[in-house]
Order: C-alpha cells, then structure tokens, then sequence
C-alpha cells in the first residue's frame, strides 16, 4: 500500500487570496496573476514560504524579473501600481548646476553650453565633462550627467554600450611587417564593415548572447533577435575600426611581464540592435515631455519606476551584453586567421547608464556617453583617431569626475568641416609619415580631424594613470561617402 499525501497537507500549501492580502499584496488583477504564479511555483515543490519570498522579490525589484518566462507578467504588474499619474514637472531650474572640467582649452564652447543645458534638468543631480567633449545630441560627447532614478535614452546615446577591446599577443609586433599581407587579408576577410552590415550562410556567427531569455521580454526585442543574429562580429560606421599594431607595456600585469606586443584593437557597438532601441525610447521619452524647453528636447527621460524605464533599461543591458560579444566574435576570427591566441583582454564601454553611489552615499543613474568608467583601480581603454595611438589606463576613482574618463581623442571639427578642408593626400601623407596602412576609412575620419590625443591624455593625469601604449599600424573601417 502506497502512503499519500493528505489532501489537508496539500491544502496548506495553497497560497489563497486571503493569504496574499495578509502579506499586504493589493487587491485588483495582480491578486489573481500573483495567485496563478505561487500555484506553477509551489507545484515545482517550493514551500509556502519560499513562494511568498520570491513573489516579494518580485514586487522589490520588478525590472530584475521582466525577463523571467514565469514571473514577467506579475513583475510589470507591480510596475504598473508603482506609477504615478501625477505629472512630471518639466521646468528647468534658472542656472545649471556647476560641474567640473577638464581639457577645458581644447573643448568649444557649444559643447559646454550642451553641457549647461544639460545641468539645469529637474533631474539632473551631477555631472562632468571630459577633455574629448565636442557636440553631441542633447549631452555633448564626454558628458557625463547623474540623475535620480530617470534614465535619459539621448544620454545614454544611439551606439548603445560603443566600447574597445584590446587583445595582447606574446609574439613580437615585428610579424606585421614580416607577414603584412596575411593580417591585412585577415582584416578584410573576418570583418564586415558599414550600415546595415552582416553575415550570412556560414559565416553567421554561433555565441551564447543569442541564447539569452531578455530576447523574448518585450515585443520590440523579439523583432530585433533576428538583426543580432546577422550581426554578430560586425563594425558599424564612422570612427568605427579594427586595427592590429605594436602594444607597449610599462608594467607587469595580465601575467606579461613589461614589453613590445602584437595587439587587435577594436572599436564598436551594438549595431541595428542598439539603435532600434534607442530609437524607440528616445521616441517614447520625448512623447512624455512634450512641454520640455527644446534646448533640451532630446534630454527627456524615463522613469525607472515605469514600465517604460525597466523595459529601457533591460533593453539597454542586453545591448551591452551584445556589444560584448560582438568584440570578442570579431577578436576570435581575426586572430584564428593568423593563427595567434591571445594572452590578456581588456575592454570597456561607453554609451551607458550605470547604477551607481555618489561619495556622499546617494544612489543615481550615471550616463556616460563617450565617456570611459575609471573607478578606483578599473581598466580602460582610450584611442586615438586613424593614425594616433591609444593607451591602457588604470582609474583612480576621482569622485568629481563621477569616476569617469575620456573615451577617445574626441573631434576637433565636425565631419563636414572635415570633407570640407581635408584632402585625400593630405590624410594619407599623416599615415604614411606614422607607418600605418587604412584599409577603408572616410576623409571625415581623417586623423587630422581629431584632438591631439596626448593632449587630452594629459588633460585627465589625475583621472587615470597610463599603463601601455598601441601605436596602429594596419587599420580597418568602413568606406564611407567623401571617401573619393
């Protein structure tokens, strides 16, 4: 004879609307939805109690679960009773609060008024400005803008999570010469360049970012699997690259000891996938603050106690997720076909929102668009332009700086001043005299159209300490319109 549960045993178990009302869930439909959860939850053999912890996880932090096959309904539930219909105030304040600068004698002046613009939001908590800053949409480029719980998708920017990548290898960068044409084949045959570019067939791309559940948390996502399956390993456009050179460690780290390195560096985003979403949510922003002074339209923002804002945000992070694993797809291939395994990775990323703490203890949103996070003892990565070097940094966490960088040279004139006043020759003649080899590359991103970068390097001393430096020698991008 089988020995069976009793039925009153079972009935324990059940969570019942009562009991729900008791541990203060409301009344109305996410009653029901919580009901139906705790009965697939309990049926996977989860105690009453554990139940109850984790639909109060869920009402805690509901954007972590919008993700979550099981939970996702209730968890936009509870977003939806956090929300307010009061609505927001949208008047800035009368002068911008005051923000640090630095490179300030290489940054034009509409930038800092963007800048301004920017410090006077009814959200904004802190800011700064980093010595590559130059005009961008709404926050300049090298901006970087704190605020409290509101998400800024212009501040974020289009490229969502642009970042580099950096691969060491422990052979002499003396093999680029000796062996130039097998790594320039390797650049044009492993990587796929311009908008709208992708792979096909075979060449399509296999990385568990794909297999990732936040595909199917909203409808927008779902549409946009497809896009990152096709490019996956790909380069976007303008000051987009990749680029073998010579790699100069000062000190022993990484397990290397201080030395010349063959080195891949690359520079892109999260392509179709990052700007649809971006797309989307600047849209959705700027509908909501309609009444917004346009000096600051493209500032608009999301709550992150709304459906909206967690969608972002979810959607913003799996974009850097992407982004991610787009380097190291196109790092993988490039190296496989010279036959080289790489010793030491660093990358990072810009283009970004973190949740962070100011040094006074208050908890903000840190948009960093162009713009490198440099926490005390955190690695990075700054280029130069086409033809100029780029150096590892280590950050010190300077709290003014909101533990930030540059993320670049940045632009000293905009593209069309660039395809207005620099020549083919002119461009090739800066390479040809540094030894660097383009494949590709438009007039506009001509490194004569660029800072200096030591000087902006030198503008951020007490933001970063120098640890290595790349010296470019064949550099891949994009064929672009005034390349002629």
């Amino acid at each position: 004879m089988v020995n069976r549960p009793s039925s009153k045993g079972i009935e324990m178990d059940i969570i019942t609307g009562k009991i729900l009302k008791f541990h203060n869930w409301p009344d109305g439909k996410i009653i029901g939805v919580a009901k139906s959860i705790s009965a697939q939850l309990s049926a996977q053999g989860l105690s009453r109690e554990a139940v109850l912890n984790q639909l109060d996880a869920v009402r805690q932090n509901p954007g972590n679960f919008l993700a979550d096959a099981l939970l996702a309904d209730l968890a936009r539930e509870c977003i939806r009773l956090t929300q307010s219909d009061t609505p927001s105030v949208d008047t800035l304040l009368e002068s911008p609060i005051p923000f640090p600068i630095w490179g300030r004698e290489n940054i034009d002046d509409e930038a800092v008024k963007q800048m301004d613009n920017a410090m006077r939001l009814p959200v904004t908590v802190t800011g700064a400005l980093m010595p590559d800053a130059h005009v961008g949409y709404g926050l300049p480029i090298g901006g970087v803008l704190a605020t409290e719980n509101v998400v800024i998708p212009y501040a974020v920017g289009v490229d969502i999570a642009c970042r580099m990548r950096l691969s060491l290898y422990e052979v002499s960068p003396i093999l680029l010469g000796q062996k130039k044409g097998m790594f320039e084949d390797a650049l044009m045959e492993q990587t796929a360049f311009g908008m709208g570019s992708k792979w096909t067939g075979s060449k399509k791309a296999q990385h568990a970012v794909l297999d990732d559940d936040t595909w199917y948390a909203t409808r927008q996502l779902k549409t946009l699997k497809d896009t990152a399956m096709n490019q996956l390993g790909t380069s976007g456009t303008g000051n987009h690259f990749v680029e073998w050179g010579s790699f100069s460690l000062q000190e022993p780290m990484f397990g290397l000891q201080p030395g010349e390195y063959l080195a891949l560096l690359s520079h892109s985003g999260s392509r179709g996938v990052g700007a649809r979403i971006a797309d989307r949510f600047s849209k959705l922003a700027m509908e909501k603050h309609p009444d917004l002074n346009k000096s600051v339209r493209y500032l608009a923002w999301l709550s992150l106690d709304s459906e909206d804002g967690q969608e972002y945000w979810l959607s913003m992070e799996l974009a850097g997720r992407f982004a991610s694993a787009n380097h190291y797809i196109i790092h993988k291939r490039v190296a496989a076909a010279v036959g080289l395994k790489e010793a030491a990775v660093v990358e990072n990323h810009h283009n970004f929102a973190w949740r962070e703490t100011l040094p006074d203890g208050r908890s903000v949103i840190v948009h960093r668009k162009g713009a490198t996070p440099a926490g005390e003892g955190v690695f990075g990565i700054i280029p130069g332009s086409m033809g100029d070097a780029g150096y590892l940094v280590r950050g010190k966490g300077v709290g003014n700086s909101l533990s930030s960088a540059s993320h670049g040279a940045g632009r000293l004139m905009s593209r069309k001043a660039a395809l207005n006043s620099i020549s083919r020759s002119a461009r090739d003649e800066y390479l040809k005299e540094r030894g660097v080899t383009l494949l590709g590359g438009g007039i506009d991103e001509s490194p004569q159209a660029y800072k200096p970068i030591d000087e902006v390097i030198a503008a951020q001393h007490e933001l970063v300490d120098v640890l290595g430096k790349f010296t470019p020698r064949i550099v891949r991008m994009a064929d672009e319109p005034g390349d002629s």
